[in-house]
């Protein structure tokens, strides 16, 4: 018989052996995959912190001043975000018969031709309805384009018959969340407003609703007394 002694000295059977070798392999495999897993995290977490930090970024926190000087301008090489306006559609295929000149000073529009002998309709509500853009140069070509239609002979009998078309494309500017969509809108109506006169008048209580009048009152308040 085996003594005590030799009993606990007895090496361990093939299986335990195998048992425990399994045992602590999927031990260093949970210990390897915890670390791999901070790792990751880590590295994640330090170009997260990278790119927060570049340049770029800092840019788009802090504006430099000649960001005023320079407007958003379309891309054409850049991936649009979303299908282009009716009016950047119809500017991009020659829709509109002016084109933008670059001044030292400041820019103007070249017409194809004198715009008293172009028709009214459609162009001035197409012009009306680039007033909502937010990107240059639409923002200027509409602007520019609709208050210069306006200052042709005869504009007064070409632009009256439009009103009732021209008044949901003008409120849907004066509506509009951006301060300078609106400010293009109020411009406009004003310009329409001086051509047309009391022509305008009926049209006032589908213009000026109650929700537009107060959205106009607060954005600019003196500028809208004078206007009304």
């Amino acid at each position: 018989m085996l003594s005590k002694k030799e009993t606990m000295q007895k090496p361990e059977c093939h299986g335990d052996a195998q048992l425990r070798n399994r045992v602590t392999g999927n031990c260093d495999q949970r210990t390897s995959s915890s670390t791999q897993i901070k790792h990751g995290t880590m590295v994640q977490r330090s170009k997260s912190s990278s790119s927060t930090s570049s340049p770029e970024s800092a840019r788009k926190v802090h504006p430099r001043p000649s960001d005023k000087l320079n407007p958003k301008t379309i891309n054409p090489f850049g991936e649009q975000s979303r299908a282009p306006s009716a009016f950047a559609a119809i500017y991009s295929k020659g829709g509109i018969p002016c084109r933008l000149v670059h001044g030292s000073v400041k820019h103007r529009l070249q017409w194809d031709c004198p715009p008293e002998n172009l028709p009214f309709d459609p162009l001035l509500i197409t012009l009306a309805e680039g007033l909502r853009e937010t990107k240059h140069p639409y923002t200027f070509v509409s602007k520019e384009g609709f208050r210069e239609l306006l200052l042709v002979h005869g504009a007064p009998e070409k632009a009256v018959p439009l009103l009732p078309r021209l008044v949901p494309v003008l409120k849907a500017a004066l509506v509009h969340s951006d301060d300078e969509v609106f400010e293009r809108g109020l411009n406009a109506l004003v310009q329409l407003s001086v051509v047309v006169g009391p022509s305008l008048n009926d049209h006032l209580k589908h213009l000026l609703t109650s929700g537009s009048l107060l959205i106009i009152k607060s954005k600019i308040p003196t500028y809208c007394s004078i206007c009304c």
